[in-house]
């Protein structure tokens, strides 16, 4: 089959799109046509060469879409099933057997390696050469994918699949840490830096469990007056003001709980010194390699502090992501809020306006 993609050709330089041809979907493979597709943090800095992953590739790891074919031993997905594609792993590995597929053994070879664990790919171009797919199972950069199962999470046939897609990875990602690791009690305390769309995920996670104070910090206002109507209590700007300082004093002696999505040293510093007595703390942003986060491990330890790195909300996306889709109808998970859509041919402009931060998710519509 033909079909139309977005293609990471060199480093550091914008996409190529391109007309690939695509094979037949495989033993335990859904093929699955993209309606649209969220451009994520993940697939820029591994076009930008952070992450050892080498072109050309199809990037892309939020798809929507519907279901046209299934693979041999696939038996619960059909035909004309409307789908989220999300993180991949191996099924068997002990992190996978114990619920946290984001923690999969085989992580790399089954999300980043740029093809099936057999070492083939679903895509060659014009001239029959290979280029790599299976980005994060699925390489949703295309008009259709062959898709791992594991990437593959049934929805309501009534959801919007144009709005869909960052399900798979960026909301489920901020929502996640908050619901299926920080876990702030009603009425406890709540702060996220960084106003980002995995930052604003994790604060409507923070109001949907009914936390009593929620903090957002970012540089940006217009994110910050972003952060108050999906339900921050309060916001700091952290170019003008001491974020410590406002932490500590509005919850009077330091955080509860706490989410550094930055990546960022001197914030993830800020986040461990705001947090309180026996407080969690949970980071998740990507940082270059070398990157530095210190901790003052004496008073750390008379704290009894906590902090936990996060992959993908450690969820486990087909039961994850139908509760995102609830809490959404039910209005407590106003996510659409994020998002702005562009055409698959403006792919490009959707990556620049998502790194200038003009928006928060960009999602492209085949």
């Amino acid at each position: 089959m033909n079909v139309k993609a977005a293609v990471y050709e060199k480093t550091g330089e914008p996409l190529q799109i391109r007309s690939l041809e695509l094979d037949e979907p495989r033993a335990n493979e859904v093929q699955v046509r993209i309606t649209a597709t969220g451009v994520c943090h993940t697939d820029a800095v591994v076009r930008d060469g952070w992450m050892p992953t080498e072109p050309p590739m199809v990037l892309g790891h939020e798809g929507a879409g519907v279901v046209e074919k299934v693979g041999p031993g696939v038996s619960h997905l059909a035909p004309g099933d409307h789908v989220v594609l999300s993180v991949n792993s191996c099924g068997t590995c002990e992190q996978c057997l114990n619920g946290h597929p984001a923690y999969c053994l085989n992580i790399f070879v089954h999300n980043f390696a740029g093809g099936r664990p057999d070492g083939s790919t679903a895509f060659t171009d014009a001239d029959g050469a290979p280029v790599k797919s299976h980005f994060f199972g699925q390489s949703s950069f295309a008009e259709v994918v062959n898709a791992s199962v594991r990437s593959v999470v049934k929805i309501p046939d009534d959801f919007p699949l144009e709005l869909a897609g960052p399900l798979g990875c960026g909301i489920q990602t901020g929502a996640g840490a908050v619901l299926n690791v920080l876990r702030p009690v009603a009425g406890g305390s709540f702060v996220v830096f960084g106003a980002g769309a995995v930052g604003l995920s994790a604060l409507m996670g923070a109001v949907a469990n009914r936390v009593g104070t929620i903090i957002a910090v970012d540089m940006v206002d217009s994110r910050l007056e972003l952060a108050k109507e999906l339900g921050a209590t309060h916001v700091i700007n952290g170019g003008t003001e001491d974020a410590v300082e406002r932490i500590l004093e509005i919850t009077g002696g330091g955080v509860q709980t706490a989410l550094d999505t930055t990546g960022n040293a001197r914030v993830f510093q800020q986040m461990i010194n705001s947090l309180a007595v026996a407080g969690h703390a949970g980071a998740l942003g990507a940082a270059k390699a070398g990157s530095e986060g210190v901790i003052d491990l004496p008073a750390a330890l008379a704290r009894g502090i906590r902090v936990t790195w996060i992959v993908e909300g450690d969820a486990v996306p087909q039961l994850f992501i139908p509760e995102l889709i609830a809490l959404h109808r039910a209005g407590h998970f106003p996510f659409d809020k994020l998002i702005r859509t562009y055409a698959f041919d403006e792919i490009n402009t959707a990556f620049a306006d998502s790194e200038s931060g003009e928006v928060l998710k960009p999602i492209v519509v085949f």
